[in-house]
This record gives C-alpha cells, structure tokens and sequence, in this order.
C-alpha cells in the first residue's frame, strides 16, 4: 500500500481529487500564560493518534470512525495541528473527539475529515503559533521505551513535529502483531520523542529496517526528507 502526504513509505502516487482527500485534525492547547512543553506536546499527539486508531469506534467495522479512518488510511495519512485557547479550546470540545493529556500538553484528536469540509469550530483555528519550547532538557527514554526519533538535521516548527511524531506512531502501530498493538494499549502507549543523537545514529536509525516517516513536502521540509524512525521494541525483536 502506498501513503501519500507527510507520510509515505514509498514513493508517492498521484495525488487524490480534493473530493476525495481527508485530514486527521489534531488541536493542541496552547494558552497563552501556559503554554505545554514542546516535547511533551509532540508525545502527547503521538499517543492521541494511537488512541484514536486503537478505539472501537475505529476498529469494529461498525463503528461511527471506521469507514472514514480507512478511506483516511487508503489514500494519504495526512495530519494537520492547530491550536487553540480559551474559548477556543472549549468549543472544540463537544465535537466527537479524543482529548488526550500528558505532563503539560493537551491534545485533541478527531476522525477525519474533508480536506475542504473542516467543522467550522477547527476551521478558525490557526495552524501558526506553535513554537514551543522545552524548560529543560528532556531526559533519556527508559529502557524498552518505543522512541520516535527526528532527523536531528531538519528543523520542524512544534505543529509540523508533533504531526511527523503521529506519523511515525501510526507507521509502528500498522508494523507491529496483534498481540504487541495489544500489550502497547493496555500498557498506556508509553513511548518518547527525541531528536537522534548524530548523523550517524540517524543513518544507523534509518538503515535499519524499522518504520521511517518520509515526508511529502506539502510545508516546511523538502519532499522526500525523511523526518522520523519508529523504534519500538517489538519490531526490531520481529526484525
């Protein structure tokens, strides 16, 4: 199967029809007197997409998400991040949607949607303003973490990484049995964000047979960069 948009695996075809197109809307809470760290925000939209592709509503063919995730999934994985405040934030809420917290992000994913059929409520929210930034550090993943790492050589703005960390996400849930997608659920999909240590840990990452998010190039980045390796336990003991 080929993936088209920030996430593809192989080469993309050509691009849909925008009546055929949908998005996966992911909003982060940004408000303005506390804003989320920046990697916690990305850990955050990635465990928001894992939860919404793990939920009944997606999974069981009779569910209300089912039939747009795969019609989502068919064509192209596209993941747009907007932010909202205040009332902002508060009007988002009651459309069908998962929020999802972490330490001090929050982020809510909903099914998908037309690329040109957006509820209005995300319609108005804007996709600039994410830059984040992290008070300290992040410390080292702990042992048997599923790690999302970034190319250390592009730069993302905050909205780009934590849609390229969803992708990334999503490419290690598609790879793994079911009974890993099983345990990484139950278990609360823990799993880090970092960037590579080097340029040589990126090309040993990259080499290595696990997932490798390669981006579209619809903003920010060249088409074709190669933006996250999803390592996950369990694939690389499968590989």
């Amino acid at each position: 199967m080929t993936f088209t948009d920030s996430a593809t695996e192989h080469p993309a075809d050509p691009e849909p029809t925008g009546a055929d197109r949908f998005v996966l809307p992911l909003v982060v809470r940004i408000e303005r007197a506390a804003p989320p760290a920046r990697t916690d925000a990305l850990e955050t939209a990635a465990r928001a997409v894992l939860t919404l592709l793990a939920d009944p509503r997606t999974v069981a063919e009779t569910g209300a998400w089912h039939k747009r995730v795969r019609l989502w999934e068919e064509l192209q994985i596209r993941k747009v991040v907007r932010r909202a405040r205040g009332a902002e934030w508060r009007r988002a809420q009651p459309l069908e949607g998962i929020t999802v917290a972490g330490s001090s992000a929050e982020v809510r994913v909903f099914p998908p949607v037309p690329l040109d059929g957006w509820p209005k409520e995300l319609a108005r929210l804007q996709v600039s303003g994410t830059e984040l930034d992290d008070p300290k550090p992040p410390v080292a993943p702990d042992p048997g973490t599923p790690v999302l790492w970034l190319n250390p050589e592009v730069e993302m703005s905050a909205g780009k990484a934590m849609a390229q960390a969803g992708h990334g996400a999503q490419l290690a849930w598609w790879q793994l049995e079911a009974a890993g997608r099983t345990a990484w659920q139950q278990a609360g999909f823990p799993l880090a964000v970092r960037p590579a240590r080097d340029g040589a840990h990126w090309a040993q990452l990259t080499g290595s047979g696990l997932p490798v998010v390669r981006d579209a190039g619809f903003t920010e980045v060249a088409p074709g960069s190669c933006t996250v390796v999803a390592e996950h336990p369990a694939l690389r003991t499968a590989g």
